[in-house]
């Protein structure tokens, strides 16, 4: 039987949305009370959240926050720690809802900070698994994996458990396992912040050119400025918590970029301003466990955890 090279992403018109995702006016407090509110299904897998009452008191993670990606988009969110980075992702997964405004999305996928690889599954098993929770037979699902392997650059390490793998190969590993899950959004939650900075540019390059083989809708969560700037095609800033949303920034620069480009110098420094920041100013203040390492005049500037 012939297995398909590609994943095939379902159809963003079956959602009937003009835009892949679309945030409007989006806020949520914790802790959120049971009930109120609702996620409405829709039967291809997108859905809709409408806000229900905020809980009184709790730690308000997002406030009024807007953000739209159109099909084929790669959309970069950037902020300081603890700002609702990874809850914004979780509201266009509907894996929560929010407390006022509405968010509404085709059918998304959630990658994880962390790649959550299955120690007893082999990589090409783990890469598999969204297939094989579909109902794939393990052969099909196998050789869906496989052909992706050898596409992405990880041919030769399909039996390896995620011991024996890099932390870079982990992250391609769980990349294809979102991938293989079909869906037309992905949402990418600092996937390459644990990897050294070496390790992080390479894949970075990978990451683009994954997904020019694999094009998709991303929602890419990043607290890299130089890394949202390199990938994306729109930069949405967001402020201390609870996480506003400050300056969106068009890149329009073509593909590939290199990070030494004057214009990418530029849209970063751009970025830098919006979050209140400069060139000057230590990266000790954003209390990053390798600040004294990093800056913004090196490969990026993380800005903490999310």
């Amino acid at each position: 039987m012939s297995i398909g090279l590609r994943a095939e992403p379902q159809p963003l018109e079956r959602a009937g949305l003009p835009d892949a995702v679309a945030v409007s006016g989006a806020s949520r407090v914790y802790p959120a009370r049971d009930g109120g509110g609702g996620i409405g299904a829709h039967p291809s897998g997108a859905h809709r959240s409408e806000a229900h009452p905020s809980a009184s008191g709790g730690v308000p993670a997002l406030a009024d926050v807007s953000l739209r990606a159109g099909p084929g988009e790669l959309v970069a969110v950037v902020g300081p720690s603890g700002c609702g980075k990874t809850t914004l992702l979780e509201l266009i997964c509907g894996l929560q809802r929010p407390d006022a405004g509405s968010v509404r999305s085709a059918p998304a996928a959630l990658m994880p900070q962390h790649d959550l690889l299955l120690p007893w599954l082999s990589a090409v098993d783990n890469a598999a698994l969204a297939l094989r929770i579909a109902r794939q037979p393990r052969a099909q699902a196998r050789g869906r994996a496989q052909e992706m392997f050898a596409e992405l650059g990880l041919g030769g390490f399909e039996a390896a458990r995620p011991y024996e793998l890099s932390g870079g190969m982990r992250q391609r590993v769980a990349f294809v396992r979102t991938l293989l899950s079909g869906k037309p959004v992905l949402c990418l939650d600092e996937p390459f912040g644990a990897l050294d900075a070496i390790t992080r540019a390479e894949m970075q390059g990978w990451l683009a050119r994954a997904l020019q083989r694999e094009p998709r809708t991303v929602v890419l969560v990043t607290h890299d400025v130089e890394e949202a700037v390199l990938l994306a095609d729109r930069v949405v800033v967001l402020s201390p918590r609870p996480g506003r949303t400050v300056a969106e920034l068009e890149i329009g620069l073509p593909r590939p970029r290199a990070r030494t480009d004057a214009a990418v110098t530029a849209l970063r420094e751009q970025a830098l301003i919006a979050l209140g920041m400069t060139e000057n100013e230590g990266p000790g203040w954003l209390g990053h466990p390798h600040a004294e390492n990093e800056g913004p005049g090196r490969l990026g500037h993380p800005l903490g955890s999310a």
